[in-house]
């Protein structure tokens, strides 16, 4: 793997949610939503992943985010595209437009639906990566998929020029343990569940994508700055706290929790797009109560990111 634009990265990356009104982008409730990421201390923006809702979307709409997002981070954050899709030639022009674009890296998934054979990924993801000059971070989450990223393969397209990292959304932590020791150092290795971030830490993962910090921000950026300055016990205290929000935003289908969450809080109307739905009544306590538990924390940690950024 060559040098690339993600070079040092690290900590919370926020999953960015798709805000929509009248069943259209809201393209101010996102910028907003952007800059309140990158204040709150989140080191990159992620659109048209899982979390914004981008089997759902357009290309147009995909085009229209991602032109969001470059403009809203203006160089602060790095944006990585979700450019995926269960079809090489598709992924390929996804990838070529976040190019063009402005964005810093592309996330692509692990073709679904067909389920290719190991070489059949290997292939998809080698003529993506060879087809642009973006960094590519492979996608893996067969929850999702219906198709896993085997060790070899991860290992074999690690070699390839243009494939920067891997978001790690498989849960087998046995195989991010040899991940570890099986790629170059400056393999980008991130965590793409929440309640294992500190799991993924302990492996030597550079950090999340993650789908609650588009709730408190500002909590996730400080969990990952306690690792960083090698304060273990409060990166425990931080997962600990953030647990109960983690079993709340997960209680059905990302994005239908984080959403209702955010319409709560005024960030976005809440809007999703079928065949998703609205959060069953019977969850809406329980994430309530999750939300009213974690604000007060959130916002305390907001003043200590403030601190952080302006002695860095």
């Amino acid at each position: 793997m060559s040098s690339n634009r993600l070079d040092h990265l690290g900590g919370s990356m926020v999953a960015l949610v798709t805000p929509f009104t009248d069943g259209r982008v809201d393209e101010e409730a996102f910028l907003q939503l952007c800059e309140r990421q990158i204040r709150a201390g989140s080191s990159a923006l992620v659109p048209c992943g899982t979390t914004g809702e981008a089997p759902t979307l357009s290309h147009a709409e995909q085009i229209q985010i991602i032109g969001l997002a470059v403009r809203a981070a203006r160089g602060r954050v790095p944006v990585i595209a979700g450019a995926g899709s269960n079809c090489t030639a598709t992924t390929i022009e996804l990838v070529r437009h976040a190019e063009m674009l402005g964005a810093d890296a592309a996330l692509c998934i692990t073709p679904y639906y067909n389920r290719p054979s190991q070489e059949g990924l290997f292939r998809h993801f080698e003529a993506v990566q060879a087809s642009t000059t973006l960094p590519i971070i492979l996608y893996d989450v067969p929850k999702r998929t219906g198709i896993t990223l085997e060790l070899e393969t991860i290992v074999r397209l690690a070699q390839l020029p243009n494939i920067a990292g891997l978001k790690d959304a498989s849960g087998d932590m046995a195989k991010a343990g040899r991940v570890r020791y099986s790629v170059p150092p400056e393999f980008l290795r991130l965590c793409g569940d929440d309640d294992l971030v500190a799991d993924h830490l302990a492996l030597g993962s550079q950090g999340c994508i993650s789908v609650i910090a588009n709730v408190v921000p500002a909590l996730c950026a400080a969990l990952h700055q306690a690792w960083a300055a090698h304060e273990y016990r409060r990166t425990a205290q931080l997962a600990h706290q953030l647990a109960e929000l983690n079993t709340a935003l997960f209680v059905e289908s990302n994005p239908v929790p984080v959403k209702w969450a955010l319409a709560r809080l005024g960030q976005i109307k809440g809007e999703l797009r079928l065949p998703l739905t609205s959060l069953q009544a019977c969850h809406e306590q329980q994430v309530q109560r999750a939300l009213q538990a974690i604000l007060p924390a959130e916002a305390q940690a907001a003043i200590g990111v403030e601190r952080f950024a302006a002695v860095a």
